[in-house]
């Protein structure tokens, strides 16, 4: 995988949208590609107190990254996510993000434990 691509799991969001977090706005100022999985989209908009501010803050961001949709024609992708979820004790919404960053051949950045205990060379904690 190629280490300037990355997919943002929901939790690295959440960190670029509410903290100063210099060493991981470094790693992503100097990447080639940066996506979101339309499921960090809505997890993050689905937080019970989410304030305006927030939603307005996410709409900005998303504006400079693109935001992975799940697609029924999109097979590579849904093989994926069916193999990782029958593979592993995921919940169906990170195995979603984790298909979606192998099939982006993308570095997924997360804080997730349950994601970085999967063993897969390509989930990296930021």
């Amino acid at each position: 995988m190629n280490g300037n691509r990355y997919l943002l799991d929901t939790n690295c969001i959440i960190e670029i949208l509410q903290k100063d977090n210099r060493e991981l706005l470094s790693k992503l100022e100097n990447a080639d590609y940066i996506a979101v999985s339309i499921v960090s989209k809505i997890e993050f908009l689905a937080f019970p107190q989410i304030r305006q501010k927030d939603i307005e803050l996410l709409d900005e961001f998303l504006e400079f990254v693109d935001v992975i949709d799940l697609q029924n024609e999109n097979k590579e992708m849904i093989n994926y996510i069916i193999e990782f979820k029958q593979r592993t004790k995921l919940k169906l919404p990170d195995s979603i993000i984790l298909a979606t960053s192998k099939f982006l051949k993308a570095i997924l950045l997360t804080r997730d434990q349950q994601l970085l205990n999967s063993s897969y060379d390509f989930v990296e904690k930021f």
